[in-house]
């Protein structure tokens, strides 16, 4: 009796401090869904179709407003989440925010997963389709070069992205969480061990990296 009281009081206690803290969220944040549309959109402005110029330009720009907490280390590693698979650079991870370019040169389709965290993926080359099952729901979403796709945190979508598709991809809210996501795919089909260590040890090295700087 003494032990369940004691767990229950250990629940209530974390249960409160989260409660808490999702309460606060806003105050964690450093970015904006508003500054990674409009840096997105200026980079294809000046570089059309060239990717690399664009994601280039996307985080110089980032680095120049937030040189604190921007990785420079442009390391692409393959992810494979919900069926899809893609490589993604990780320029940002934090506990309550991560970016990240995301895409496939031969194009990928899979699950959006349901996560903690409101998600904004603005397309820098190619499209992106998306499918929300519902009454009258029998076209596609269409996300062309230059648009933004928020999916609300708990949502979940079919999504596909055509031949080449690459997107700048904003995450604010609950990111461990997400992680696990992520992993699964690894333990259930993949078995690519050295790509989750390579995760892994980014993203555990970015969000301690940014905790010493006191941004959660």
């Amino acid at each position: 009796m003494r032990f369940l009281t004691i767990l229950g009081g250990i629940i209530a206690a974390i249960s409160s401090l989260m409660y808490f803290l999702d309460s606060h969220l806003e105050k964690f944040y450093i970015f904006t869904p508003a500054e990674m549309h409009g840096v997105a959109k200026d980079a294809i402005a000046l570089h059309g179709n060239n990717t690399t110029a664009i994601i280039s330009h996307i985080v110089s720009e980032l680095h120049r407003a937030h040189p604190d907490h921007i990785n420079l280390d442009e390391e692409w590693i393959f992810n494979n989440a919900g069926g899809a698979m893609g490589a993604m650079y990780i320029i940002h991870a934090s506990i309550t925010e991560y970016v990240i370019v995301f895409g496939s040169a031969v194009g990928t389709e899979g699950h959006s997963g349901r996560h903690t965290a409101d998600d904004y993926f603005t397309i820098l080359s190619g499209e992106q389709l998306a499918y929300s099952p519902g009454p009258g729901r029998f076209e596609p979403e269409r996300y062309p070069q230059g648009s933004m796709h928020h999916m609300k945190r708990g949502e979940v979508k079919q999504y596909r992205m055509r031949e080449a598709c690459f997107a700048l991809e904003y995450a604010r809210g609950w990111i461990p969480p997400m992680l696990g996501f992520g992993y699964a795919d690894t333990f259930t089909s993949t078995l690519d061990f050295y790509t989750l260590w390579r995760t892994t040890w980014v993203t555990g090295y970015e969000m301690v990296a940014n905790l010493a700087k006191m941004k959660l």
